[in-house]
């Protein structure tokens, strides 16, 4: 049977559920009969994704349908849809039916966990339930023109910077977090633990930003067309492009954070529609040592160890490489820098100000 499988990256929020509903019907019309319809069910599964592994995707997917079938099992259809980390978040929580949600990080995980639809405790494993890694970098234009090395150098006046809105995108808030971090750490030109000065920071790049897309990927298109000297972003978003032949370089600004990435069963669906064994064995190939290889060919840093190893030659070295528990967890985060008139919101609103 020949794998069906759609995108919904385009789509607003709200349109989702009906056009995975359209989506369905049509798949329906392919000409099965009601018994082959029944007899597959079980094995057509709905991948909810954030935007940036996309083309890892791509690869990953016919793979873990040869291997499925290798292994006995029968042949797998998946659908796709990607977007924004938070965008898709809501998106499944709001009715789209994803089996499995791949999303940016961990809080969008909870948001779904908080509201039901994951029952299960996805941190239990190996890997903590992430399936790769990545780290916060800044991408430049050929030759680095602007002499953009730092974080610091993102506050000057005249810089043209790029990042995602935060309120969409998960890759925007691990942006914000490299940035506080590194500075309330003492590596981004402001003394270590001085709060006051890294919000000051922070507002100053805020101040520079030329556009806020709606997620990573949009925003890298956006720095692809030339607007923008630097852009906050992924460090696989600019491997894939340079892989693809596109002319543009990056550093870690010496102080940056490990993005860790989650994957979830999303339980009410799967239940719903009785794909659990289909989409646990999706799950486990994520960390197989193939898909693994897969995932650093574009630019994604594995989570296993093994691999991690092997592939390390393909990622940049980091002076101070920290992560989110440096910053006293996810909670602290969200409640210092993401929750209403926190650390992002004052620096915006202080950015803004300066603009005016």
């Amino acid at each position: 049977m020949p794998t069906a499988s759609f995108s919904l990256s385009g789509a607003p929020a709200g349109v989702l559920p009906f056009l995975l509903t359209l989506g369905a019907l049509a798949f329906g019309c392919s000409g099965s009969s009601s018994s082959e319809a029944a007899a597959t069910e079980g094995n057509t599964i709905t991948l909810g994704a954030y935007t940036t592994p996309r083309e890892a995707y791509g690869d990953i997917l016919p793979a873990f349908r040869a291997h499925h079938r290798a292994a006995g099992g029968a042949d797998v259809t998946i659908r796709e849809s990607y977007l924004g980390s938070g965008a898709q978040a809501r998106a499944i929580l709001g009715g789209f039916e994803a089996d499995v949600a791949a999303l940016s990080l961990e809080p969008d995980i909870e948001l779904l966990r908080e509201g039901g639809l994951i029952r299960h405790d996805w941190h239990a494993g190996e890997h903590d339930g992430m399936v790769t890694r990545s780290v916060v970098v800044i991408g430049v234009r050929p030759g680095n023109p602007k002499n953009i090395r730092t974080w610091q150098d993102l506050a000057r006046p005249g810089i043209e910077v790029l990042t995602p809105n935060v309120r969409t995108s998960g890759g925007a808030m691990w942006n914000v977090l490299a940035i506080y971090g590194a500075a309330i750490r003492g590596h981004a030109g402001v003394p270590a633990g001085d709060r006051a000065a890294a919000i000051g920071l922070l507002a100053d790049i805020l101040r520079n930003v030329k556009i806020m897309d709606r997620g990573a990927r949009d925003s890298m298109l956006t720095f692809e067309r030339g607007v923008g000297d630097a852009i906050i972003t992924y460090e696989n978003e600019i491997l894939v492009g340079r892989a693809d032949g596109r002319d543009y370089e990056y550093v870690t600004g010496g102080s940056t954070i490990l993005i860790e990435n989650p994957v979830a069963i999303v339980d009410a669906n799967v239940d719903r529609h009785g794909t659990r064994e289909v989409a646990q064995a999706f799950i486990d190939y994520l960390t197989t040592p193939e898909a693994q290889r897969v995932f650093a060919q574009h630019g994604l840093r594995p989570v296993v160890e093994s691999v991690a190893t092997e592939t390390q030659a393909r990622f940049a070295a980091v002076e101070d490489l920290f992560t989110i528990r440096d910053l006293g967890g996810w909670a602290e985060a969200q409640r210092l820098l993401f929750a209403e008139n926190g650390v992002y919101d004052q620096a915006l609103a202080r950015g803004q100000q300066e603009n005016r």
